[in-house]
């Protein structure tokens, strides 16, 4: 498997979505019934999805 760097817009979306988790932890943001680890891992899976799928 090759991978490859994730484009600009994933890296953005992937990093917005780390960051809603952060806010998630200090209470700041609260989305009812979704964890701020479940959040996380999703950012993670958007960045590694980029890394493996040349375009997406």
């Amino acid at each position: 498997m090759r991978l490859n760097a994730p484009t600009q817009i994933i890296f953005v979306l992937s990093l917005i979505i780390a960051v809603l988790s952060v806010l998630m932890v200090y209470g700041i943001v609260r989305i009812p019934g979704v964890q701020a680890f479940w959040v996380l891992l999703t950012a993670f899976a958007v960045l590694a999805l980029g890394a493996v799928f040349k375009r997406l």
